[in-house]
């Protein structure tokens, strides 16, 4: 337990099949477990924040904020991720648990899932949205998806991740390039929620220092 009267916070995993949704999780866990990410945060470097209003972080003018480049911590455990571990395709939920150092579960739901995705609305406290860079098929159904999610009614005021993901691959847009597919900027400046957005790679850990620093300020433990 959380503690008395103090419940385990939630945050939904969304995002089209094939997008790097369990594996993302599969790291976060190991991360917390103290398996580590490689210096730097693999071969891109410390990961990318990308302005977004109201994302916690570093205040800037206007009230858009960015994430420091952070770095994984020495209690995040000592370098190397070691090779992705095999996943399938989520059909229904899976929950992983991690200590931010406060408890929170994380809820991933399968892309198939989409219908029924608002079902699990009311329960969630942040969300992140994960985004296949490098499947450009993929852009205008993730485009939909993440719409409809911010115009949820139970989403309105709950704080929004956005990642680009799988940055590791050759084939993989440019930042500029989908922001201007989704039209981003359009998207945060009509939005209720604070969103913030990250290049990620689940598989060689860029990115995911930020992604927990992101988690500790969304769930109210800004350690």
């Amino acid at each position: 337990m959380a503690g008395a009267g103090r419940p385990v916070p939630t945050c939904l995993l969304l995002g089209a099949a094939g997008g790097g949704k369990s594996l993302l999780a599969r790291r976060l866990r190991h991360i917390r477990r103290g398996g580590g990410v490689p210096a730097g945060e693999g071969p891109g470097g410390a990961g990318r924040g990308v302005p977004g209003r109201g994302s916690p972080g570093r205040a800037c003018p206007g009230r858009r904020r960015v994430l420091n480049g952070a770095q994984l911590s020495a209690e995040e455990g000592p370098a190397g991720l070691g090779e992705p571990p095999a996943t399938l395709p989520t059909v229904g939920t899976n929950l992983t648990d991690l200590r931010l150092p406060r408890k929170a579960t994380v809820r991933e739901l399968g892309g198939c899932m989409g219908p029924i995705w608002p079902s699990y609305y009311g329960e969630c406290s942040a969300l992140m949205f994960v985004v296949d860079a490098a499947n450009p098929s993929q852009v205008s159904n993730s485009c939909v998806q993440l719409l409809s999610v911010l115009s949820a009614a139970q989403l309105a005021s709950v704080p929004v991740l956005v990642l680009f993901n799988k940055i590791d691959l050759p084939c993989y847009m440019s930042l500029a390039e989908m922001k201007s597919l989704f039209r981003m900027q359009d998207i945060v400046s009509c939005a209720t929620q604070p969103i913030t957005m990250l290049e990620t790679s689940a598989r060689d850990g860029t990115g995911l220092a930020n992604v927990l620093q992101w988690l500790r300020a969304a769930l109210g433990d800004p350690r």
